[in-house]
């Protein structure tokens, strides 16, 4: 497999990928459009004072992370909510969102609102109600602290005069010579540091009693702060990020169906699976109120379409230069492919090119080419077969010529299918078709069968083995792979000479059309002798690819 062949569901459905972007980017931008700006304002409370130790314990740390999460828990509580909402003059809050970093012992609050003020007062509220909820949220406030702070401030000034004094005496002990004096100052000493001990053990219990250093306490590290800048001002990301989303699913889609569908679509996929090389890409015919229009070799001899069939017509004639194939059977896999429209255009351009064409309708079950070629169908192949009974070869001649129709091209003649009969199998395998098949072999250089489809019926294996080549038509987009490979293997079993196949009714954005060129080339011209308007003058070159244009599209 080629690389670009991975990119063909991405071209084949560009139309659905590139509509999915830009309605995933429409809607996305429309939804944005019609959404309010919000903003976020963000407090930090930290736990503790661990921060201000210089030698926290682990047990601390552990602590006060232990005791962080408890107070986001209780943060998200309806109480506390409901007393900062009733403390603001709130009938509901906005978008608040709490929670604990990892290993940390910090709370941050984020409150999200369309109103920058009222989410900073918010945050700004429930830090608040979480301080007063510690058990030292009160210590400043209580008439107890001022005199604790007064002995606080005592018991600081005596722990420094009795470490001055302990200096003093220290300096004075390396001053003195006797032994009585030296004994006395040093116990003079060991007084002040007992006393130090005692001065400074019950300034650390005053102390936790404040709250300062305490392990359980809460306070602001970072105030809310007024936002400035609305949090979804990037709207233009958001839309390329949803258009990118709607591509990649596009995309992904595309891919899917691409793998679930099994049709046949371009001529290497036909070399792939059953190993026969495509004769010539028809294009699409646009059926009208009559099957006449289907003859487009007799009604646009000049169109790309016609020139297609030359192109088939070639790759017959090539496909069997050492061995004798003049009578070319026509099938197809399934019903609906093109089989009889193809059988009937390629008569033509064989007649066209000069040769004695016979094109026998041996779909006995629904034929059609008497419609294509608007002629009467009460006698033709049934009435030959009937009235055959060890016939000579010029009495056979004679019944062939006696039903069969010149059409609207010189060297061609039709023979219809006839009455329709209640044996089609047996009337198609009997040695009487089979005697039929060599006079009109021997009477005419090209003879054309067109027979029903190889797995509908066994009328077409019957054929086959009798015909000298088979050519098989394969609906672009629409024939089946396993449909294919089963008619092929019906085929070869009677050891049918299938010398290609031919890729029918494609369209200019199938992936088959790519491969034919004689569809876009400008070179060949509608079909307007000497190019020329009513009056006579000459259209100039740009309507004439224009005039090309509409006949292209219209084929």
């Amino acid at each position: 497999m080629e690389i670009k062949e991975y990119f063909n569901p991405l071209l084949k459905w560009w139309w659905l990928i590139l509509l999915s972007a830009v309605i995933a980017g429409g809607a996305s931008y429309m939804a944005t459009r019609q959404q309010a700006p919000e903003f976020a304002s963000q407090a930090t409370l930290i736990i503790g004072s661990t921060i201000d130790n210089p030698n926290p314990s682990n047990s601390e740390l552990n602590l006060s992370q232990q005791l962080a999460a408890t107070y986001v828990d209780l943060a998200n509580r309806n109480s506390v909510r409901e007393t900062t909402m009733e403390a603001l003059g709130l009938t509901w809050l906005p978008e608040i969102r709490v929670f604990q970093p990892t290993n940390s012992n910090t709370i941050e609050i984020i409150v999200t609102d369309t109103d920058p003020v009222r989410a900073q007062a918010v945050a700004s509220e429930l830090s608040r109600q979480l301080i007063l909820r510690s058990p030292t949220s009160q210590d400043d406030r209580s008439s107890r602290q001022d005199f604790v702070n007064e002995q606080l401030d005592e018991y600081e000034q005596a722990i420094t005069e009795t470490k001055d004094q302990i200096t003093a005496k220290k300096e004075e002990l390396g001053q003195l010579v006797s032994a009585r004096e030296i004994s006395s100052v040093q116990g003079e000493i060991r007084s002040l540091e007992s006393k130090l001990q005692t001065l400074q053990s019950i300034y650390a219990n005053l102390l936790q009693g404040t709250g300062e250093g305490a392990t359980n306490t809460v306070r602001i590290l970072e105030e809310a702060s007024l936002p400035r800048r609305p949090i979804n001002s990037n709207n233009m990301m958001t839309v390329l990020t949803a258009a990118a989303i709607g591509f990649a699913l596009a995309a992904t889609a595309a891919y899917v169906l691409e793998y679930l569908d099994n049709s046949v679509k371009t001529p290497a996929q036909i070399e792939r699976l059953v190993q026969q090389p495509t004769l010539a890409g028809i294009g699409y015919i646009k059926p009208a109120d009559n099957q006449q229009s289907m003859l487009i070799t007799v009604n646009q001899p000049k169109s790309a379409m016609s020139e297609a069939y030359r192109v088939l017509r070639t790759g017959i004639q090539f496909s069997g230069v050492d061995r004798k194939n003049s009578i070319l059977l026509i099938t197809s896999a399934v019903p609906q492919e093109g089989k009889s429209t193809t059988a009937a255009n390629l008569a033509v351009v064989l007649a066209q090119a000069g040769y004695r064409v016979l094109l026998l309708d041996a779909d006995l079950r629904r034929p059609s080419q008497h419609r294509v070629f608007d002629l009467p169908n009460s006698r033709g192949l049934t009435t030959v077969l009937l009235q055959m009974d060890d016939a000579e070869e010029s009495e056979t001649l004679s019944l062939i010529e006696d039903v069969a129709h010149s059409a609207q091209v010189d060297g061609l003649q039709v023979v219809t299918c006839g009455p329709l009969p209640p044996n089609p199998s047996e009337l198609l395998g009997s040695v009487r078709m089979n005697h039929l098949l060599e006079v009109a072999e021997e009477a005419f250089d090209y003879v054309v069968i067109d027979s029903p489809p190889v797995l509908s019926v066994t009328d077409s294996v019957i054929l086959a083995a009798q015909a000298g080549s088979t050519v098989v038509v394969v609906q672009a987009n629409k024939s089946r792979e396993d449909d294919l490979e089963q008619a092929m293997e019906r085929l070869h079993d009677v050891n049918a000479n299938v010398v290609g196949c031919v890729l029918n009714l494609l369209k200019p954005r199938s992936e088959g059309f790519q491969y034919y060129h004689y569809f876009r080339d400008p070179y060949y011209t509608p079909d307007e002798p000497d190019d020329s308007d009513v009056s006579g003058n000459a259209l100039p070159k740009r309507k004439l690819l224009k005039r090309f244009s509409h006949s292209h599209e219209a084929v």
